[in-house]
């Protein structure tokens, strides 16, 4: 198993969110100076001309980071036309947001069953949602919601104006569960 593309996979899954030494550590199950020549051979590998990712150390976690030298181009991917269209994955992102701002990217997360934080950055970047400040909860996760270029976005005057979702039964759905489980253990008893 080749441990740096290990590494380099998982600083690309996480995103945004980094992962610590020890997290690297443990997840690779060696130590910590293993772990430092790992990331040492990536951050040279990404300092060449011929790559368009960082290594970054930032707030404690190595991260996978774009270039700086690259903005404009970055700026130019945002601002055309053709790449304004959002994906399904942005859309159930937007969605859970709009329905429940403001939210973290924990609880979409939790919500959509898999991690947001690309898809948050790029929504981030469209200007759809923004941050709006810190949760109370532990680790005092960003708070995200939607903007005004949401709401032209989807030709809505304000938030309130999203078609209702209607609320599921979930005791009728639960009765009638109940219902089902009790007339098959009857039947089995008087079999």
């Amino acid at each position: 198993m080749n441990k740096e593309a290990v590494t380099e996979g998982l600083l690309f899954v996480v995103g945004e969110d980094g992962l610590t030494l020890t997290q690297l550590m443990d997840i690779l199950e060696i130590e910590k100076e293993e772990v430092m020549g790992i990331l040492s051979h990536l951050r040279e590998k990404y300092e060449k001309e011929n790559s368009g990712i960082w290594l970054n150390f930032l707030g404690n976690t190595f991260k996978l980071t774009t270039k700086k030298e690259h903005k404009e181009y970055y700026q130019k991917l945002i601002e055309n036309k053709e790449s304004n269209t959002l994906s399904q994955a942005a859309l159930e992102t937007l969605a859970i947001i709009a329905y429940n701002e403001p939210i973290t990217r924990i609880q979409v997360d939790e919500i959509r069953g898999v991690s947001s934080s690309q898809v948050i950055r790029k929504l981030v970047a469209k200007n759809l949602i923004k941050e709006i400040g810190r949760s109370d909860i532990v680790g005092r996760p960003i708070l995200y919601k939607t903007t005004s270029d949401f709401l032209d976005y989807f030709g809505l005057a304000t938030i309130e104006d999203l078609p209702k979702i209607e609320s599921l039964k979930i005791g009728e759905k639960n009765e009638e569960f109940k219902d089902l489980y009790h007339s098959k253990y009857n039947e089995k008893e008087t079999e």
